[in-house]
């Protein structure tokens, strides 16, 4: 049960349960339906006030869907962790090795705001990564802007050697002449001050989290300071796929 699903059975019930006393009190809608409604039911009035403390107090519906929460928060983070694992695996096979640490793991939403009322923009909703506690850089992009917003923007896999990419494009003149002529696309929908922010993340992969109609609505993405064509295997990208799936099954909320 959702959690809004639950809130609105407690308090449907509650409503019920008070309008059922006041309609007793003011004998509504006659003092005949109340006195026939007692005479075959007599214990109405007492199950209406048990039905008020109980659904007012201890709002039954809500703290089952809480540990249901619990539970299911538990059991996907788990999951998250079996798949990051597998990708780390993969990563340890670069040249020099991946550190355990440096791989990271990112789960982004689509959200609105008053700056982004329509399209939206991404939200990193949260970071997995081990040892130490993760540190990320603020970035909520839009639809295009690095790799998760193009990977929003082409609703498929992507993937980036951006280490490549920055060895190339030193300077902001440079940077400027391969936007020109390459298009926005090619250096991430980025300016060159969010490139300087970006490229330390040096091979960045992202894939689709699809509703249950198919409908794009978050990504998984994951980086490392090097790394991108080891990475880049039907063996790295079957565990983002695969961990992408589970999760449009699931409310973002568990995570």
């Amino acid at each position: 049960m959702r959690a809004l699903t639950a809130k609105v059975a407690d308090r449907t019930i509650l409503l019920g349960a008070t309008l059922g006393l006041v309609a007793r009190q003011y004998d509504l809608p006659s003092k005949r339906f109340w006195s026939d409604a007692m005479l075959h039911h007599p214990y109405a009035v007492v199950a209406l006030v048990c039905t008020v403390g109980v659904f007012g107090a201890l709002t039954p519906f809500q703290s089952y869907s809480g540990r249901l929460k619990v539970e299911r928060r538990s059991v996907v983070r788990q999951q998250v962790l079996a798949h990051f694992g597998k990708m780390l695996a993969v990563a340890r096979r670069a040249q020099p090795p991946i550190e355990t640490g440096d791989l990271g793991l990112h789960i982004w939403q689509i959200q609105r705001s008053l700056r982004h009322p329509l399209r939206g923009y991404l939200r990193r909703i949260v970071t997995y990564r081990l040892g130490n506690t993760p540190t990320t850089r603020a970035f909520a992009p839009t639809k295009g802007v690095g790799v998760v917003g193009l990977c929003w923007k082409r609703n498929e896999e992507v993937s980036f050697d951006v280490r490549k990419l920055a060895s190339r494009l030193t300077d902001r003149q440079g940077f400027e002449s391969y936007r020109a002529a390459e298009g926005l696309d090619a250096v991430m929908g980025l300016t060159w001050e969010e490139f300087q922010r970006v490229s330390h993340r040096g091979a960045v992969f992202a894939s689709p989290i699809r509703s249950r109609s198919g409908d794009f609505i978050g990504c998984v993405s994951v980086d490392a300071r090097h790394g991108h064509d080891a990475m880049n295997v039907d063996d790295f990208w079957h565990e983002v796929n695969s961990l992408c799936s589970r999760i449009g099954h699931e409310d973002f909320d568990v995570l």
